[in-house]
């Protein structure tokens, strides 16, 4: 089996030994495998961290192969934890991968965010299970970032990480700061976002179903949305970066430019 110092050194050239050695002992959760979270745990994995819980109810579909990293012909049906394991554990054969085929919400926040996490970050498309994620964080301390809404999103030069408080445009962001506003929460947490208007779905879908026939739901039928296989990946990325800095220390990396 091929070693860590082969696989990473590119990274350790970066960080550094000890730097390295925090992101492989670090352990993060990424909720939700779509076209964020997919990338986003990907890039966690090739950045060098050794440990990684990933949470999704959902099944691989013919429409995610547009936008989800994990998402391929050949294993379309499969449980997106277990297509996330397998090619995850290809990319680092050390890699300890704790994998939840379960629907993230108030019922199941205890068993799946726990106390031992190092990080959070939120890949969840719905309103209601993603405020109560960022609840769960924030009451237990632990560091979360949040991707608001990725479809039908163009212009990546408009994507963006902030505090909640300090965004504009996303409707998502609206939504979720109200969420959290009536429900006591805080909301200077940190997300991605994008200052772009959404595009709306091609008129060759404007008599489709509200929802895709291969669209999971659980409880009412959610609305398909258009989406490139782009954005989705910039914000997986951009929240996964976000990790890797706050892990080993932006400071550090900033002190070595300077001098």
């Amino acid at each position: 089996m091929v070693g860590l110092d082969e696989i990473f050194s590119r990274s350790i050239m970066l960080y550094g030994a000890a730097a390295f050695e925090r992101l492989r002992q670090s352990f993060v959760a990424v909720v939700g495998l779509g076209g964020v979270g997919s990338y986003a745990a990907e890039a966690l994995v090739r950045a060098g961290f050794g440990r990684l819980r990933v949470i999704d109810c959902d099944i691989v579909k013919p429409s995610d192969v547009n936008r989800q990293i994990i998402a391929l012909s050949a294993n379309i049906g499969m449980t997106k934890v277990a297509a996330a394991r397998d090619r995850l554990l290809a990319i680092n054969p050390h890699l300890e991968i704790d994998c939840h085929h379960a629907f993230f919400h108030s019922d199941t926040a205890d068993l799946l965010i726990t106390r031992d996490l190092d990080f959070v970050i939120d890949a969840i498309d719905s309103l209601h299970p993603k405020g109560e994620l960022i609840r769960h964080c924030v009451s237990r301390g632990i560091p979360v970032i949040s991707a608001l809404g990725a479809a039908g999103r163009t212009d990546p030069l408009q994507v963006k990480i902030s505090n909640l408080d300090e965004t504009t445009i996303c409707p998502l962001a609206r939504a979720l700061r109200r969420h959290l506003r009536s429900h006591g929460i805080p909301t200077d947490i940190s997300v991605i976002y994008s200052t772009e208007r959404p595009l709306k779905r091609s008129d060759d879908f404007a008599g489709a179903s509200t929802a895709a026939p291969d669209t999971y739901a659980r409880g009412r039928p959610r609305q398909a949305l258009p989406s490139l296989p782009t954005l989705p990946a910039i914000f997986g990325l951009i929240a996964a970066n976000h990790v890797i800095l706050n892990v080993i220390g932006e400071g550090r990396l900033l002190d070595r430019n300077s001098g």
